[in-house]
């Protein structure tokens, strides 16, 4: 039976209380630590004031706020898609797309370590559901294979998959799919992050944005709440019309919609984010692969290290404690089934940080 992890505080951009103690923290997801910047808290506290805290509606009642489609048009032009539309959740966004698309399709691939939104969202596309090998387009061709000569085809995946920050290889899919089979990628580890410019795992891969629809959250590299859907105008239409999660769903908060806008302006107008997380991941990478650790090939800022000993464990953590670190030892859908520590970058993680955590991970790997 699964419990509650422990209390954590974080008590400023890189820091969390835990237990009395002021720990670095090389966890959570806020890869620029956008949710504590102080332009993006005085666009919330800014929206707050002048729009109240919800619209107390759903946006095809009463509550389609201005705000939203400004938001919208920001996302479809840092993404370069043809339109964007909000959900009130990160996690919703797929099973939104879901429902909107349900009877489309005759079958739906899924990677076998998908995120639950995507194994929850293929339940919804009415068809039978063929897993296929972790990130293998080998695989994929042999499923499409089985699907049959006319199969209509949804390959479901998570772009950047969290347990390691490794891609899926969205090229070989589309590839290994019939011209008319799409892909559904929730990008919630990659938009913002990876790709030259951070518009994620499509970019990364250079797969274009023909027959793929993009999942992401506003609450990783944008530092705020709530998702959103990449695709076409067409895509918008059917959502709106079709999918009752959407229609039966108030919007995230206006304050949270202000914000947002604030952290897609900084990502956009902002090299210097990348630059740093960049420079934090190559000083890591490094360190750990001169120590003798084998890292996965990844571009995202995920550094993972899978200890199935339950002493090492403890000694890990004890060690990472003594360093003044926080020992994120974790338990999630997607990673080993018996936990590891998984360590998240940012680009606000100071030198002597990062410095400490090589130190403590490096005495690890030559154990």
């Amino acid at each position: 039976m699964k419990s509650e992890s422990e209390l954590l505080q974080q008590i400023d951009r890189t820091c969390v209380r835990y237990r009395g103690r002021k720990l670095s923290y090389f966890s959570g997801c806020d890869y620029f630590r956008l949710s504590s910047h102080p332009a993006v808290l005085r666009a919330a506290e800014s929206g707050l004031r002048q729009f109240g805290l919800n619209v107390a509606a759903s946006r095809v009642t009463t509550g389609n706020h201005p705000i939203y489609p400004k938001l919208e048009r920001e996302l479809a032009r840092f993404f370069k898609a043809e339109d964007a539309l909000l959900i009130s959740t990160g996690y919703l966004t797929n099973l939104v797309v879901a429902q909107a698309l349900a009877g489309s399709f005759s079958h739906v691939l899924i990677d076998e370590r998908a995120h639950p939104s995507l194994q929850d969202a293929a339940l919804y596309f009415d068809g039978p559901v063929l897993r296929f090998k972790h990130r293998e387009a080998t695989a994929v061709k042999q499923s499409v294979a089985r699907c049959g000569k006319h199969a209509r085809i949804i390959l479901l995946t998570d772009g950047v998959f969290a347990h390691d920050g490794t891609c899926a290889p969205l090229r070989e899919y589309l590839k290994a799919l019939p011209r008319d089979g799409k892909i559904l990628v929730d990008d919630a580890h990659g938009a913002g992050v990876v790709g030259k410019t951070g518009k994620g795992t499509l970019e990364e891969t250079n797969a274009g944005r023909n027959r793929i629809i993009q999942c992401l959250t506003l609450s990783k590299a944008f530092g705020v709440y709530g998702g959103a859907v990449l695709g076409t105008r067409k895509l918008r239409e059917r959502i709106l019309a079709r999918s009752r999660l959407f229609a039966g769903s108030t919007p995230f908060p206006l304050p949270l919609a202000n914000a947002a806008l604030k952290s897609v302006e900084l990502l956009r107008t902002g090299r210097t984010f990348r630059r740093r997380l960049l420079a934090s991941m190559k000083f890591v990478r490094t360190g750990l692969e001169r120590a003798g650790l084998v890292l996965p090939d990844a571009p995202a800022p995920i550094v993972p290290l899978v200890v199935s000993d339950k002493r090492k464990q403890t000694e890990m953590k004890r060690q990472l404690l003594g360093a003044g670190i926080f020992p994120p030892f974790i338990k999630y859908p997607g990673g080993p089934a018996g936990g590891y520590f998984r360590f998240a970058l940012s680009s606000e993680h100071s030198q002597e940080q990062l410095k400490k955590l090589v130190e403590v991970l490096a005495r690890f790997g030559r154990h």
